[in-house]
């Protein structure tokens, strides 16, 4: 009787170390979405705000006007 109690001890221990370590990965996917979402959002926050400012990123500046008009 005593080692039935010790196998059901150690059953539920282990059921929920595995409980347990479901749910930290499940935790730990959703910060990882939670942070690329947080990065995203940074990146466009930051894009709208050089918008505002009317700074154009490097890759779309126009040249156009960079050119003297007397010429």
């Amino acid at each position: 009787m005593k080692n039935l109690l010790l196998l059901l001890a150690l059953l539920i221990s282990l059921g929920t170390i595995i409980y347990l370590y479901q749910r930290l990965s499940t935790t730990e996917q959703a910060l990882q979405l939670a942070e690329k979402r947080f990065a995203d959002c940074e990146q466009v926050t930051f894009q709208l705000q050089m918008q505002k400012q009317g700074i154009t990123p490097r890759g779309r500046q126009n040249t156009a006007g960079d050119t003297p008009s007397g010429e």
